[in-house]
């Protein structure tokens, strides 16, 4: 979709940020419920199907109307319901990549990227559309129908038909998905290249970790209609503090433990795991001897040894059984009994270089600051 050029002489909306507080009830009993402020720049938005990502980019197209709240790109207001300020989709100035792209079957790709700038003379808008595939370099498939594309061509003439009408605002809904991760790739780095010429902001729906952290200057983490973590990738995902947050990022151990011991010098605390006499070592926090807590850790953060590692700078050594081991595409997945249950990932060559086998006598290396600490969330 593309909210197309209206002719008014609106500038650009350069550096503007996009800032909405929004509040959507649906039949069923959800509601959306947010408040967020997206700089120039990607800005990503996480969670699981459901969560209210998409609908957020529909009340910010103008696809749907919230019940209470205001949009608005700098200090144009696109909406605000209690001054039932409600603009048109066609004059929003909004670029928006749907999930299944949408495209027009009987058009080219040249006159699918022309088609949001009805506001112009054909010359113009043949000379803008060429720009584009020039840009995204499709040039070759201009005059190619969809059917005639492959994944990756589409895609782009998807992005080129919502940028070529210079939109203040880009929505994304998870692009990439169908994609092969080599294709992925470049269409990061046109998409980064194009936006750092522009510098507006684009929300980016996506389930994709590996996406977040290769696109988003900020991730948004939303469950439920609401927002429940936002800022740089690394602080959110790497270091998740709410635990629905954590299982999100794809931290497959999660374990309640209670402090057994501080160590303030070291900036560290021991901590026993439940039902267990395992312990690890974690980052110190504000918590009192004997106070419950709970520990995160990426299976793809933890090391395994067929023999007992010495002279290690990581502070957790435990030794255990492994109990199951299966590959799931290009990756490993074991579980290691240590008392308690630890999930651990590896390559093939890791497998075959250690002779792993079900039953084998192993440890597990895990360096203290792997521990990620997390809010005990409300029974």
């Amino acid at each position: 979709m593309t909210s197309g050029l209206t002719g008014d002489g609106e500038a650009s909306a350069g550096k503007r940020a996009l800032s909405a507080q929004i509040r959507r009830r649906f039949s069923g009993g959800f509601e959306l419920a947010v408040e967020l402020e997206a700089p120039a720049g990607i800005t990503v938005l996480f969670g699981r199907s459901g969560s209210g990502k998409t609908t957020l980019l529909n009340c910010v197209a103008g696809l749907l109307a919230p019940d209470a709240g205001a949009i608005c790109v700098g200090e144009r207001v696109l909406f605000d319901a209690e001054h039932k300020l409600n603009v048109p989709v066609v004059r929003r100035r909004v670029g928006y990549v749907f999930q299944d792209l949408a495209l027009f079957p009987h058009l080219t790709a040249e006159q699918n990227i022309a088609y949001g700038l009805g506001g112009l003379a054909v010359s113009q808008r043949r000379r803008r559309a060429q720009a584009m595939l020039e840009q995204f370099r499709i040039a070759q498939i201009a005059g190619r129908r969809p059917a005639e594309l492959s994944g990756g061509e589409r895609q782009r003439v998807a992005l080129a038909r919502s940028l070529v009408i210079e939109p203040h605002v880009l929505l994304l809904d998870e692009p990439l998905a169908a994609l092969d991760l080599p294709t992925q790739s470049h269409l990061i780095a046109d998409l980064r290249g194009w936006n750092r010429e522009h510098s507006i902001p684009v929300l980016y729906v996506t389930h994709s970790q590996r996406e977040a952290f290769a696109l988003g200057e900020r991730v948004v983490v939303l469950e439920e209609g609401k927002i429940l973590a936002q800022g740089p990738p690394q602080e959110v995902l790497r270091a998740p503090h709410q635990e629905t947050v954590a299982q999100l990022a794809g931290f497959e151990n999660i374990f309640n433990a209670h402090v057994v011991s501080l160590h303030e010098s070291h900036g560290t605390m021991t901590c026993r795991l439940e039902n267990s006499t395992a312990d690890l070592e974690v980052p110190l926090s504000q918590a009192v001897s004997g106070a419950p807590v709970r520990i995160a850790i990426h299976a793809g953060d933890i090391l395994m040894a067929v023999e007992c590692p010495h002279g290690l700078s990581a502070r957790n050594v435990l030794a255990g059984r492994l109990m199951e081991l299966e590959q799931r595409g290009p990756t490993v997945h074991a579980r290691v009994d240590c008392g308690a249950i630890f999930r651990v990932r590896l390559t093939p060559g890791a497998r075959e270089s250690l002779a792993l086998d079900v039953g084998r006598a192993v440890w597990l290396v895990i360096k203290t600051y792997s521990c990620q600490l997390l809010e005990r969330e409300p029974q």
